[in-house]
């Protein structure tokens, strides 16, 4: 168990405590403090997330300012996670929709693009997807972090899959996501 996780109890939070807490870091951050979530580690991250209640997440996911900030976070480090020996000879452009987002339809949206041995994933909409995934943020921040059973959302609903559906399946197979620890 990390430090961070350790000293914070994040399941004895209410879900205000819990947003108290990450806007503190999030403004400490901004305020160049030195202390902010995009420094926190990946193996960091994974454990509050599976330290996190649902309705913990689902506080994330309305908090419009926190929501961006752990969306951008996920993508950014996603090229970090990527490996390249498990997508040899992918090409796909996968979209991301989010509910209840500030977008386009109600919609938060982000695409990765996988070719040529590298991954990249931005707000940018450019290309032309092969597979559209629509899901609510606080679902992908728990599949994102293997915090989540993955097959079960898909088949539960929960992920909604719009294009080619076997390269949504596939997806996670292509990162080392790292694994939530256990107490």
């Amino acid at each position: 168990m990390n430090a961070f996780a350790e000293k914070l109890v994040i399941g004895n939070l209410t879900p205000p405590q819990f947003i108290q807490v990450l806007e503190t870091l999030h403004m400490l951050g901004s305020a160049g403090a030195g202390i902010e979530l995009s420094s926190l580690s990946t193996d960091v991250l994974v454990d509050v997330v599976r330290r996190a209640s649902r309705d913990q997440l689902k506080a994330i996911a309305s908090h419009p300012e926190l929501r961006a900030v752990f969306l951008d976070e996920i993508f950014r480090r996603m090229s970090e996670h990527f490996s390249p020996a498990r997508a040899r000879h992918v090409d796909l452009v996968l979209s991301w929709r989010f509910s209840e987002g500030a977008g386009e339809d109600g919609y938060d949206r982000f695409q990765t693009v996988i070719e040529d041995g590298m991954c990249v994933s931005s707000a940018d909409l450019s290309r032309t997807p092969d597979t559209t995934i629509t899901v609510s943020v606080d679902d992908f921040i728990r599949m994102a972090t293997g915090n989540a059973a993955v097959a079960a959302m898909f088949v539960t609903g929960r992920v909604k899959v719009k294009g080619e559906y076997a390269p949504a399946v596939r997806f996670s197979s292509y990162f080392d996501i790292p694994k939530p620890t256990t107490d």
